[in-house]
């Protein structure tokens, strides 16, 4: 998907989004722009992890 598209696709969502809910997504995206790219990259990587081994998470923690 191109840069473009992404936009759009983006804005289709936005679009459908309550408005309670956009202050928080700006929120989030001025947080992102804030960080470094590694930073970004080590986050999303962290969120994977986490939420793809959920169940065993909350194994562990019981």
């Amino acid at each position: 998907m191109t840069k473009t598209q992404i936009k759009i696709e983006i804005q289709k969502v936005l679009d459908s989004v309550p408005e309670e809910v956009l202050q928080d997504v700006l929120s989030f995206l001025q947080e992102l722009q804030s960080k470094s790219a590694d930073k970004i990259k080590l986050a999303s990587n962290l969120r994977q992890i986490l939420s793809e081994d959920k169940e065993l998470l909350d194994r562990l923690a019981k």
